[in-house]
């Protein structure tokens, strides 16, 4: 469809027309300027029991609870924002929460397949470059109703709000406002309206909109319109909102008569055609008019209103569309929207009420949370949150997830990898219907993948874009673009992901599979055996999700996603073959797919280059993330995040700065259970530091890990962060349109994190924690047909099998069979309760002490701290205890540079070395005469409780000297195991001389309590997975589980229940 606005001579309006109203009494002057369709039919007057039923809804808004969000403050200067906040959608359709009486620049409508396209221009334009780019642009808006009197518009706005609220019913699927405003003139009115984007109808919004004169007697004319006048808002110079400002759709047709008024337009380059057309029913008012124009249909309703007196529209518009290049006319378009008119208004709008709000509850039914707090608030965001991605989800298969969902039009509309990475295992737990029409539109998006992997030079594969509408790409900028080749493992995590939580074996023949091949393919296309690493798998010249960082070789976020993807190809092919066999020929004879090719695929999968950094014991984030220098975070003023915004891309990307921490994040949606947890504590801690989280996904893939490594109190901090980015405006960007990843994060960060929820083989496997400060919490999942709710509670968790067939999970390493309708309750891990950091709140059954000497057991300290101040007075330096104080707990070479200071670059290594050994012979010379009389009170009685109890011991000393020490003081024969900083790569902080204690004495970590004097000594324990016990100062030692002033107060019965252990022969 296309051409001009058409304007048939039907009646034609004069330029001071004085319509008649009710009553007899002379109303508003509509000017026209152009020929209306006016038909002289009238609709029949509705029940009364419009104004009852609007009476009663209003009369008793609802009550501010979990599944209400409520405002009531009016902020005109927060319009935009809280037009985000209060939209409401279906999937197709999408509208932003403002007034009907109030015009706003951000209001909008939007219908997930209505996008324009347009070309991107380059200076220099290289081969393989996007070459257009595609905007979903804001159709008409059919919200508006505005109140005229004696020919002047009375908005709000312009006026003086007297009493504001406006409800976002989570319940109910509906939108409730009730505001009280006084005109300029002085005549004060209540409007109160409901709204509904309906659920079971993909392009009808209902409004039942009241007027109420609280003091104002004359006449009044309502005008209800159809604006065609929109167009996408103006980025300024942010790269998050997009580019296609002023993009809009053309105006091809409208008309407007007494029964229905319509505007047709059509987008010139994608060839996009929609239709709106909307119908009322009125209590209070009289049709009056109707006119259309350029930009406009509308109808006009007038009366003489009194005091006390109110009008009520029920206003109906539904919408209908063409695909792209459609050969649908306006008029092909009206009917439909007419249809769907004639279906919806039979029903009445507490009908069609009724309907919202069962198909919300069957969501909720499936999806319900529960956090017990005493204020409420972590339960309202999480369900603000879940709603947003409910009424987002496409539902037809011809569209993603947008970015923004349908809330805005920030990132024009596009879809990313974080559709398939975080909004959508939200869908597979909770409504796995709702996820398959994603994965239904990347398939049917496979061949323009493929024709995007033939323009980007590889011969055979699919390759998915970076961002994209209709699946072309449409990043303008490779290096954070096109280079995320990550975004093929997204997808193939996804199909994954549908295929274990509902079976669906038929999608994963009829669709499935094939994306998995075709993108599997890529990956020995962009890497290769590198033979200079010992035939490993190396991928290069890609961007991971981090994109202060690009052009990289072997992300590691990347190539782990690759060979879990790999894995899963190759697998699903091999049970298909055996399985499925015409089903396996098919697609091979499809794809000239063979035997040789899967095989190599397990190939790279097994060979796969995961970087790793020996020194610093953490999983590198490519090959020379770690060599680049480090970012001043903490000296980069607050005025200057985000980074993207204030810094050229080529200096972020020279520096170790992360937007999010991908490497972290593979652990995540990697199964990561096999990687050995000390690295990843380590991991974490190196990559927080260096961590801006400029991006909204980050916070959620940093809570999730902490909360699986036991870092309650961090993971409680992360989850809040990112819980009501939106609802508080965190990034000061929603008025750009709901974060739809952002929220699904919120969901990952209860049921993954505290939750502990992971799949493995198929399997739900829990760990669950209770954060600090919750009482419980609550949520529901949907697995395999299965409905199951998971209850936390303060030392407890009760797994539920509401509905389906008898359940295998996984509870920490337990097998739990779950019988329906019967609740298994068990104990959490020690790890998951709550840590309180001034005791233990209950003895328990460790089977090893591990010991520091320094501080502890004996005080050389003193020793340490002369030696050193001898040094540092022999070279000229500064001293003094502050600097002493630093150097407990911490290795000989770094201690040298701390007492070194500045000067510690006038140093060689060679010179550093020789400067240690002469402070280690001032110290060894003074521990000559150690002797059982240096034991610091209480250690000796301590050793020996543990031995009569039949703990295994163990001493983990920073010192080289601890072996020696330990057999002057004839302690020796008391420990099973020694290990001192020869024979450790990383100091404390570090886990690894802890760790190193307890794979010694063949103990679990969990099952070892840690005794330490030093912080950093604290902070190595604690990194280690064990309980620490720390001696000395509780204002220093705050990260311990419990403080004593030394092991005069320690009663072994307080602290480890007696479970003796097999007695091992002494070493030394």
């Amino acid at each position: 469809m296309g051409g001009n606005i058409d304007a048939p001579a039907k009646v034609r309006c004069a330029d001071a027309r004085v319509f008649a109203g009710v009553r007899g009494i002379p109303l508003h002057v509509i000017r026209c300027d152009r020929d209306l369709r006016v038909n002289d039919t009238v609709p029949a007057a509705p029940s009364a029991a419009i104004r009852s039923a609007d009476a009663a809804a209003s009369a008793t808004l609802p009550a501010r609870d979990a599944r209400r969000i409520t405002q009531t403050q009016w902020q005109p200067d927060q319009a935009a924002r809280d037009e985000t906040l209060f939209a409401l959608a279906n999937g197709a359709l999408g509208v932003r929460g403002g007034l009907e009486e109030s015009a706003s620049a951000t209001q909008g409508s939007f219908i997930a397949g209505v996008w324009e396209r347009s070309a991107i221009d380059y200076h220099e334009r290289h081969h393989g470059f996007a070459r257009t780019t595609d905007t979903r642009v804001p159709v008409a808006d059919a919200t508006a109703i505005r109140i005229f009197l004696d020919d002047i518009l009375a908005d709000p706005a312009q006026g003086r709000v007297l009493a504001f609220e406006r409800t976002l019913d989570l319940h109910a699927g509906t939108l409730l406002r009730k505001l009280t405003f006084q005109t300029p003139t002085g005549a004060t009115f209540e409007v109160r309206a409901q709204r509904i984007v309906a659920l079971a109808h993909p392009g009808l919004l209902c409004l039942r909109w009241t007027l109420r004169s609280l003091d104002y007697a004359g006449p009044i004319a309502l005008e209800s319109a159809i604006v065609g006048d929109v167009a996408a808002v103006a980025q300024g110079d942010d790269p998050r909102f997009g580019t296609g400002a002023g993009l809009a759709l053309q105006v091809t047709d409208a008309a407007a008569d007494a029964h229905e008024a319509r505007l047709a337009q059509c987008t010139r380059q994608s060839a996009i055609g929609v239709a709106c057309v909307q119908r009322h029913r009125v209590v209070g008012a009289a049709f009056a008019a109707a006119e259309a124009d350029a930009n406009a249909a509308r109808q006009w309703f007038v009366a003489e209103i009194a005091a006390g007196e109110e009008i009520t529209i029920e206003k109906y518009a539904a919408y209908a569309w063409t695909l792209p290049g459609g050969s649908e006319s306006a008029a092909d378009l009206y009917k439909s929207a007419q249809s769907t008119l004639d279906a919806a208004m039979p029903l009445g709008f507490d009908a069609l009420a009724r309907a919202q709000a069962d198909e919300v509850a069957a969501f909720w039914r499936g999806a319900d949370i529960g956090v017990d707090t005493a204020d409420g608030r972590d339960e309202q965001a999480l369900a603000f949150n879940l709603f947003h991605l409910f009424q987002s989800a496409n539902r037809d298969g011809r569209g993603g997830i947008a970015a923004k969902g349908l809330t805005g039009e920030g990132y024009e509309g596009h879809v990313f990898w974080d559709s398939e990475t975080f909004v959508l295992p939200v869908f597979a737990f909770t409504a796995p219907a709702l996820m398959k029409p994603s994965l239904v539109w990347r398939y049917r998006a496979l061949e323009r993948a493929r024709l995007h992997a033939r323009e980007m030079g590889h011969a055979r594969g699919a390759l998915y874009p970076w961002r994209t509408i209709a699946g072309d790409e449409c990043s303008a900028h490779y290096p954070s673009g096109s280079a995320q080749y990550h975004i093929n493992a997204a997808i193939a995590f996804a199909v994954r992901l549908y295929v274990d939580a509902t079976g669906d074996r038929a999608f994963l023949a009829e669709m499935g599979a094939e994306i998995l091949i075709e993108t599997a393919r890529i990956w020995l296309q962009i890497g290769y055996f590198n033979a200079r690493r010992d035939g490993a798998f190396c991928i290069c010249a890609v961007t991971g999700p981090d994109e202060y960082t690009a052009l990289v070789d072997n992300n590691y976020y990347t190539n782990r996603m690759a060979q879990e993807h790999l894995r899963y190809a190759a697998a699903t092919m091999r049970t298909l073959e055996a399985q499925s066999p015409d089903v396996y020929a098919a697609l091979a004879n499809k794809l000239a797919l063979s035997a040789a090719e899967i095989a190599e695929w397990s190939h790279a999968a097994e060979a796969m280059y995961l970087p790793y950094d020996e020194k610093l014991g953490i999983v590198a984030q490519d090959d020379t993330f770690l060599d680049k220098p480090l970012w001043d975070v903490k000296g980069t003023p607050p005025e200057k995040f985000p980074l993207l915004m204030h810094n050229h891309p080529l200096t972020l990307y020279r520096h170790q700065v992360c937007k999010q921490a991908d490497a972290l994040l593979a652990f995540v949606l990697a199964d990561s259970a096999q990687v050995d947890p000390a690295v990843k504590r380590r991991s974490f801690d190196y990559y927080e530091a260096i961590t801006v989280h400029d991006s909204t996904l980050s916070p959620s893939t940093f809570g999730i890990l902490a909360a699986e490594l036991g870092y309650a109190d961090k993971a409680q901090e992360y989850f809040h962060e990112n819980l009501r980015i939106d609802l508080d405006d965190l990034h000061a960007n929603t008025s750009h349109g709901a974060h739809m990843a952002a929220m699904a994060g919120s969901w990952l960060g209860l049921a993954w994190g505290f939750g502990g929820l992971r799949v493995r083989d198929s399997a739900l496997h829990f760990d669950p924690i209770l954060p600090p400060g919750w009482r419980g919490y609550r949520f529901g999942l949907v697995w395999q047909g299965r409905k199951l709710d998971i209850a936390v509670a303060a030392n407890a968790v009760t797994y539920t099998l509401r509905d389906g067939a008898t359940l295998d999970i996984f509870h920490g390493d337990t097998r739990v069979a779950l019988v329906p309708r019967e609740a298994q309750t068990l104990a959490l891990g020690e790890h998951a309760l709550p840590n309180p950091q001034s005791r233990i709140p209950n003895p328990r059954s460790y089977n090893a002490l591990i010991f520091d000497l320094d501080g502890v057991l004996a005080d050389t300290a003193h020793l340490h701290h002369a030696a050193w101040k001898r040094l540092a007075g022999e070279l000229g330096l500064a001293w003094d205890d502050a600097i002493g104080e630093r150097l407990k707990g911490v290795d000989r070479m770094a201690s040298l540079d701390i007492v070194l200071g500045d000067a510690a670059k006038n140093y060689t290594s060679t010179q550093k070395h020789e400067l240690a050994e002469r402070k280690n012979g001032y110290y060894r010379k003074a521990i000559e005469s150690f002797s059982a009389n240096d034991l610091l009170p209480g250690a000796l009685d301590a050793l020996k409780a543990a031995r009569a109890a039949g703990l295994k011991i163990a001493l983990a000393s920073a010192s080289r000297s601890a072996k020696e020490l330990v057999e002057r003081m004839g302690v020796a024969g008391l420990f099973d195991h020694i290990v001192d900083s020869a024979t450790i790569a990383r100091a404390k902080p570090d886990p690894e001389i802890f760790l190193r204690a307890a794979a010694a004495l063949d103990v679990d970590p969990a099952n070892c309590l840690g005794i330490e004097d030093a912080q950093a000594g604290v902070a190595a324990i604690k990194a280690a997975g064990m309980t620490a016990l720390g001696i000395g100062d509780a204002r220093v030692l705050t990260d311990a589980d419990a403080v004593l002033r030394d092991l005069t107060e320690f009663d072994l019965e307080k602290f480890v229940v007696k479970k003796p252990v097999e007695t091992l022969s002494a070493k030394t």
